[in-house]
């Protein structure tokens, strides 16, 4: 029976899921989760994480609330998991009102009414007037247990042939509306399938919940999909949903394709993890719907650019969803082909080799968002790094979209570095290798003048890193005093020009520790004017990070993680990422490649 979900929510609310899983598992403390070997598996490393509101096992895909888990490990039904929870949590059940019963009757009716239509459908696909639908699908290079255990049927060519079918069972036209198998026209009822091959669509549960329907012949539109109703909706959908949640069981990689066929194609070539969206873009819906059965799916898209800005939409929808425990890996097929195209012409291994070329979303987000963009000077330049930041900011977990953002712009300033002596387009040759100051007694002061000329020549840099700024002990004298104005000095923005910052400098007395520091014999290449973001970046975090010291670095960056896992701020994360900034620049620095500042 239907139960009123203030009750539901209520009952949820007021069980333990720590407490219920730990009577049939051993739990572990995982950070804020528990963890422990599935019960539902057979497995000898934990895989199985509970949460305050539910659970998932990231082995099997084991996913749910507490009655779910009641239902999965006693054999309960609903109810009895509902009635057993409710005891322990002193809540009585609310007895069903005559209009839920009823609710539930007519759902119950449904189901039934479209399983009676996909009988009806499968057995004109092997009568005489369904040949050619039959034909059309062995062409495809469907074998016929395959068409049989997707329940594929042929709808008849004409109106009103499933209405005639269904009416000797006491199925009236009405119901057929209500099941979204017709529709409404001017002149009455009539049939929404017609001269089409019938996919059958279930829901996660295998139950019968609409139908897609191809045409045979040149008739527009190709596929047809049932319409909204009390049991379908194409945004909370997957075809093939039921059968996949099975193949991902037992070691089946989880992937989303286009469309019914590719789904088949693949279930019977033995990738059992297939799934389609209903026509649509993904939806968020759908992807919580993944990532129930897998942490990591697979979304695959063909290689042309309708496959790519598919790709982009997808990703920007599942940015925001991002966690440590569940992502997305992109894969794209080769120009031209769907999977079921590339299967029956090169074979399983073809599309294998697909999946295993599969990049990891960050990965991919770059080359997406990089697609048809000149980087060829510093505003386009400055554009695109832009872009990089917002995306990674839309990513809800913070942790999170601080490493996709570093990733992100480390890939960035990677592509601006030069090759084989040679600038990438949009970057400028570079003089050699960054300036480094020479070790004696004035080499800390040395260093702190190479780090601050970079910013006295690029002033937009500043907001990136007046954080990290501020964590230094630079030595007394001109350093201390240029760092300490820059840091509480109004304005120091983006739109901020050089010439402006030096104007404000001498205003306030300090003309000349500006000249000590932009006149030295020899600036890097980050200091200098006309250098690229990655020069200027680059050049920032070297000096920063000798500064600083490893073992010093080191110890700042454990002591800003402790933190951040005890406070996860936005500011304590910053700071985490801010440090191992430093740290990775200590470690690309070149112990043997020594200069005179």
């Amino acid at each position: 029976m239907a139960l009123p979900p203030q009750f539901l929510d209520e009952l949820r609310a007021r069980t333990s899921m720590q407490a219920l899983v730990s009577r049939k598992v051993r739990l572990l403390k995982s950070g804020r989760q528990w963890k422990g070997c599935c019960p539902f598996h057979g497995e000898k490393t934990p895989s199985f994480y509970v949460y305050d509101d539910g659970f998932h096992c990231f082995g099997c895909g084991a996913h749910g609330d507490a009655i779910s888990f009641v239902m999965r490990a006693d054999g309960a039904s609903f109810i009895e998991a509902v009635e057993r929870l409710a005891g322990e949590a002193g809540l009585s059940v609310p007895k069903p009102t005559p209009e839920v019963a009823a609710r539930e009757a007519r759902a119950r009716d449904l189901h039934g009414v479209l399983d009676a239509a996909q009988a009806a459908f499968t057995r004109r696909l092997h009568l005489p007037e369904g040949r050619q639908a039959l034909d059309y699908l062995l062409r495809r290079g469907l074998t016929p247990d395959t068409i049989a255990g997707f329940g594929l049927g042929w709808s008849g060519a004409g109106r009103g042939a499933l209405a005639a079918d269904l009416r000797e069972l006491g199925i009236e036209p009405a119901q057929l509306l209500e099941a979204g198998l017709m529709q409404e026209r001017e002149k009455g009822l009539v049939d929404l399938f017609f001269n089409r091959v019938m996919f059958p669509i279930h829901d996660r549960r295998g139950r019968g919940i609409s139908f897609g329907g191809r045409i045979l012949g040149d008739g527009q539109p190709k596929y047809v999909n049932g319409p909204e109703t009390a049991l379908f909706s194409k945004r909370r959908q997957l075809y093939g949903l039921h059968l996949a949640r099975e193949g991902v069981f037992r070691g089946a990689r989880l992937v989303a394709v286009e469309g019914y066929m590719d789904v088949i194609a693949l279930h019977q070539a033995g990738f059992t993890g297939a799934v389609a969206p209903l026509g649509t873009a993904l939806t968020t819906e759908q992807l919580e719907a993944l990532w129930a059965v897998s942490p990591e799916p697979v979304l695959c898209f063909d290689g042309d650019a309708a496959g790519a800005r598919a790709a982009a939409r997808a990703a920007e929808v599942a940015l925001p969803m991002l966690t440590p425990e569940r992502t997305l890996r992109l894969a794209t097929l080769p120009a031209g082909e769907d999977p079921d195209t590339l299967i029956g012409k090169q074979g399983q291994g073809a599309f294998e080799a697909v999946l295993g070329a599969a990049k990891p979303l960050a990965e991919a987000l770059y080359t997406l968002l990089a697609e048809g963009r000149r980087l060829t000077s510093p505003e386009e330049r400055a554009g695109f790094r832009k872009r990089l930041s917002e995306a990674a900011a839309r990513i809800e977990d913070k942790a999170l979209g601080a490493e996709y953002r570093r990733a992100l712009l480390d890939r960035f300033f990677a592509e601006g570095r030069p090759r084989n002596g040679r600038a990438t387009p949009g970057t400028s040759p570079r003089a050699g290798p960054i300036a480094r100051p020479v070790p004696g007694a004035n080499a800390r002061s040395d260093q702190a003048r190479a780090m601050l000329a970079c910013l006295l020549r690029h002033p937009w840099f500043i907001q990136e890193v007046e954080e990290a700024l501020g964590l230094l002990e630079l030595p007394p004298g001109p350093a201390s005093a240029l760092r300490d104005h820059i840091l509480h000095m109004p304005g120091h923005d983006s739109a901020l020009a050089a010439e402006a910052l030096h104007a404000q400098l001498g205003s306030a007395g300090l003309g000349r520790e500006l000249a000590w520091a932009l006149a030295a014999p020899a600036l890097p290449a980050g200091a200098r004017n006309g250098a690229q973001p990655a020069e200027i970046s680059e050049c920032f975090w070297h000096f920063f990070s000798r500064l600083k010291g490893s073992e010093a670095l080191q110890a700042d960056l454990s002591a800003a993680r402790r933190e951040a896992e005890q406070a996860p701020t936005a500011e304590a994360l910053r700071r985490v990422t801010l440090l191992k900034e430093a740290l990775d620049a200590y470690g690309r620095g070149d112990p043997t490649g020594v200069e005179a500042v």
